[in-house]
């Protein structure tokens, strides 16, 4: 049975929201009424409607069925008065928990890392976004092949259900040499994109153009700031994840700077390690941006756990010398939320462009502090620092002296750090 949206005209999947919170495990991991709305709002996002949630509150996790059998019999009787087709946990499941738990409540079972990989297989546009989601897909589906189904019927599409869009066959084998082929197969094929992105990457630098990176929670406004600087025309919608790829944007900053601007796809607690792993290609960028800005929603509640997860996947990216301003957005609501001033924060509305050129004015101010144009002397012995000046630098001269190499170079402050001793002058 559909439940049928009279505003949109789009069957919604039912579905039940459950979750635990147990003692033993990480406080993050968790659930909380919080993360349930979370999940809601995910749910939607995929294209369903909660008809009801269920919080399971206990010492550890039930080995088999995650929360309890009694739990798991109020789920069911949910689950039947609604007509649901889909329970969704908040938390992750073990392969062998969620099988368990299909068999008992007679439904699809999902839990959240399976929701968002949904929800990427949705959004993914460009040629590297849908390889990246693929991998991902696989890569939880190869744990979960053993006594699951027979034969896996997925169906590519925006008509399939939650939860059942693969990565583009109608039909995938329950081989895992099969599964473990494509992936080593999708794996090749992205670090091919690395690459590219790593040449693209060589003549930025050389020609001197900054970068700035955008990143923030999922729906903190990243897409409609890039649109209001740049013009760029990403759909912009008020829900999860509605941009993924990443989209990168010229901006003229002032008569003297030039940069680019690049939005990079939004985080979310609990985000899959999977998708993590998989999107490094297009993450890594922020290891070489020469800014990030960190967009924050100051209208949310909650946008302090937000920041300190977006603070915990930069710093796991290897990101956390990269210089850094904050921005909080949506300053044009009425707020009762406060938060912190500073030299490295802005308050804006990038829906109504208050703060846009108090934020153009702290980027140029933090990109001319950033960079240093000096000379360095290396002994003929340190030859191969040559080669990582040229990958991460922008070298303007290099000259073979007998007293050694010299090189001018423009340098961000990471490399400037670690070659400090070779310098013989500096621009002021």
């Amino acid at each position: 049975m559909k439940f049928i949206d009279n505003t949109t005209n789009k069957d919604l999947e039912k579905a039940v929201l459950a979750g635990l919170s147990a003692d033993s495990m990480e406080f993050r991991e968790r659930t909380t009424d919080e993360s349930l709305d979370e999940l809601e709002a995910l749910l939607e996002t995929a294209g369903g409607v909660s008809m009801g949630r269920i919080l399971q509150k206990k010492q550890t996790p039930d080995p088999r069925t995650f929360i309890g059998e009694g739990k798991v019999q109020e789920v069911k009787a949910l689950v039947q008065a609604e007509s649901c087709t889909l329970v969704v946990f908040d938390n992750e499941l073990s392969p062998s928990q969620a099988r368990a738990l299909e068999e008992d409540l007679g439904v699809r079972v999902l839990d959240r890392s399976g929701l968002i990989l949904d929800i990427f297989a949705q959004r993914a546009r460009t040629r590297e976004g849908r390889l990246q989601v693929e991998l991902a897909q696989y890569k939880y589906l190869l744990p979960r092949l053993t006594g699951m189904w027979t034969h896996l019927e997925r169906q590519a599409g925006t008509s399939a259900p939650i939860g059942t869009r693969g990565p583009g066959e109608t039909q995938l084998e329950t081989d895992r040499r099969h599964i473990r082929r494509k992936i080593s197969k999708l794996e090749e094929e992205l670090e091919e994109v690395r690459k590219i992105r790593s040449t693209q990457r060589r003549k930025r630098e050389k020609n001197g153009v900054p970068v700035v990176a955008l990143v923030g929670y999922t729906n903190a406004g990243k897409s409609t700031l890039l649109n209001k600087l740049t013009d760029a025309g990403i759909p912009a919608l008020d829900r999860l994840f509605d941009t993924l790829d990443t989209t990168t944007r010229q901006l003229k900053i002032s008569d003297t700077l030039t940069v680019l601007v690049s939005d990079t796809v939004g985080f979310i607690r609990k985000l899959p390690h999977l998708l993590v792993d998989a999107f490094k290609a297009t993450l890594e960028e922020l290891r070489y941006a020469d800014l990030i800005v960190h967009i924050i929603d100051a209208s949310n509640p909650l946008w302090i756990q937000q920041a300190e997860v977006v603070d915990e996947l930069i710093l796991e990216l290897g990101a956390e010398e990269t210089p850094r301003l904050e921005a909080f957005n949506k300053c044009d609501l009425d707020l009762s939320v406060t938060h912190p001033r500073g030299d490295d924060i802005v308050e804006l509305s990038a829906k109504t462009g208050r703060g846009l050129d108090d934020l153009l004015e702290k980027i140029e101010q933090i990109l001319q502090k950033t960079k240093r144009k000096v000379t360095l002397r290396l002994p003929y012995d340190k030859g191969g620092v040559v080669e990582t000046l040229h990958k991460e630098a922008s070298v303007l001269r290099t000259d073979y002296l007998e007293s050694g190499i010299e090189i001018e170079a423009v340098l961000n402050p990471d490399t400037y750090g670690r070659l400090r001793d070779f310098v013989v002058t500096e621009d002021a």
